[in-house]
């Protein structure tokens, strides 16, 4: 049988590679255990340049060896801070940023991402975009404080101007408390 409903993550990882070329700038806003700045690196390749963010040593470390393993850590500019300061780091403008909100599976699921931080991320990460760049939202809301999140992002998708911003947002209704996709694009200028 053929699947024709992916799992979030993938479906993320299908949407941004239309976006994404060598030589590209990106950011992971929540780097994890490191699976999409893997996916981030291979996409951008040697010319490119990944920027990635999380606040535990843990996933920096992690991402830190998958990189390595891969041989593509000299593409990626790895930081263990907040997602919501990338724009003291990032100075570039960038063609995409991927979110993977909610916690680290591996880790303390107690520490999660949090609707105030993620909303100022988002911000951030918006003022980075090239025009036609996305961001590209994988939430995970089924914790503690997940729903407050996935609030605070669609309503912060929702004040968005149309004639600047394009979004999308992907669910699986029949899942209870199931992750979504929400894809925010920077119109092109004219």
């Amino acid at each position: 049988m053929i699947d024709l409903v992916p799992q979030v993550c993938d479906l993320v990882h299908s949407e941004a590679q239309k976006l994404l070329y060598p030589g590209a700038v990106v950011v992971d806003a929540t780097m994890g255990n490191g699976n999409d700045t893997l996916f981030l690196c291979n996409c951008v390749g040697e010319e490119g340049k990944v920027y990635g963010f999380d606040i535990q040593a843990e996933a920096l470390k992690n991402t830190e060896q998958l990189l390595s393993e891969h041989h593509c850590a000299d593409r990626a500019v790895l930081f263990c801070v907040g997602h919501e300061t990338m724009a003291d780091y990032v100075k570039e403008p960038v063609d995409c940023a991927l979110f993977n909100l909610g916690y680290l599976p591996t880790g303390d699921h107690r520490i999660t991402t949090k609707k105030d931080t993620t909303v100022h991320a988002l911000e951030a990460a918006l003022s980075l975009l090239k025009p036609g760049g996305a961001v590209f939202i994988a939430l995970y809301w089924g914790h503690p404080g997940g729903e407050e999140e996935r609030s605070a992002v669609e309503a912060f998708a929702q004040k968005l101007s149309p004639s600047c911003w394009k979004v999308s947002e992907t669910s699986f209704p029949n899942r209870n408390k199931a992750p979504l996709m929400m894809i925010i694009q920077k119109k092109a200028e004219r």
